[in-house]
């Protein structure tokens, strides 16, 4: 009767808590989110899931035995055999968090974690950008930057769990301080708040005429948005912007390609938004970075599923993790 149950899928941001009910197919059934209360340590994030998830099922009338089971993804260093997680920095996580023992504990159901870049990479990989193809890399440009590595149809984890940690590859040595320890890694520079960093830097050296300078100096509020649109609009100052940004975003891609040689590379999270325009700027910089033969093996497509890429592959975690 299993094609009967449902899967849940939940996606833990730094903002947003996003839960979704999934069918053994992959089709969203519903979804909801819950506000991301990272004071106190982060020691509020659990209870709130788990009551959110209690909440859902007693109004909609469902008992842990109607799912295969719950599948998380979540930042930092995930054990997915003992399903704990820590070093989540954008959630105050800095001790060990017993996830599966307070979740499955509390909702009598399964529970399965990977990171949460892994879960939006098997996302993309099995009904999105992957086409599901066996050898896909995952970016995801969100309030952090993040890795997903599926090689010949398996996720990679690594020695410790932390393989695919592409946003702390670094792309300046001599660049921004990052919340890791590190310095230039590439999430100081393409994640949401990493590109209206650089922009709010340039702005202040740029000589040139921009309304989106004008914007930064007169404090109004900017965000990536903002900026790429400015962009696309031919406002030179955000293209010098967008170039750069691109350009990092190439010598990671062409990093990425050459040590791995995937048949694709999808570019997620919010960043993304900005959709081809941005991908045309990364593939320009990749085909710099990237070996002759992997430039034309290795193709830099953007995510299909959004932000549902969180929620699908973290759903697909349990089919993965039950059904083979």
């Amino acid at each position: 009767m299993l094609e009967k149950k449902k899967l849940i899928g939940i996606d833990l941001g730094g903002t947003s808590v996003k839960f979704a009910v999934v069918t053994i197919d992959g089709n969203i059934l519903d979804k909801w989110s819950i506000m991301t209360d990272i004071s106190e340590e982060g020691s509020l994030i659990t209870p709130s899931i788990i009551n959110s998830l209690k909440t859902y099922m007693a109004d909609h009338g469902y008992k842990a035995e109607d799912f295969v089971g719950i599948g998380m993804g979540s930042p930092g260093t995930v054990n997915k055999e003992n399903g704990t997680v820590i070093g989540a920095y954008n959630l105050n996580w800095k001790t060990l968090q017993p996830l599966r023992e307070s979740i499955e504990g509390a909702t009598g159901i399964p529970f399965f974690i990977d990171n949460d870049a892994n879960v939006a990479a098997l996302g993309e990989q099995w009904i999105g950008a992957g086409n599901n193809e066996p050898n896909v890399v995952f970016i995801t440009l969100g309030t952090g930057v993040g890795g997903g590595v599926i090689m010949n149809g398996q996720l990679l984890h690594g020695a410790g769990g932390a393989a695919g940690e592409i946003g702390h590859m670094t792309v300046d040595r001599e660049g921004y301080d990052c919340t890791c320890g590190k310095q230039g890694c590439l999430e100081t520079v393409a994640s949401a708040t990493g590109v209206v960093r650089v922009a709010k830097d340039r702005a202040f050296v740029y000589k040139g005429e921009s309304q989106l300078k004008d914007s930064i100096l007169n404090d109004e509020p900017v965000d990536t948005k903002v900026i790429m649109d400015a962009a696309k609009e031919g406002d030179k100052f955000a293209i010098s912007v967008v170039d750069e940004i691109s350009d990092y975003l190439g010598l990671a891609c062409g990093n990425i390609a050459n040590l791995l040689n995937p048949s694709t590379i999808v570019i997620g999270g919010g960043v993304s938004k900005a959709g081809e325009f941005l991908a045309e700027k990364i593939i320009d910089r990749f085909k710099v970075y990237a070996f002759p033969t992997i430039r034309e093996d290795t193709h830099i497509r953007i995510a299909e599923l959004g932000n549902d890429a969180g929620v699908i592959g973290a759903s697909s975690l349990v089919l993965a993790e039950t059904v083979n």
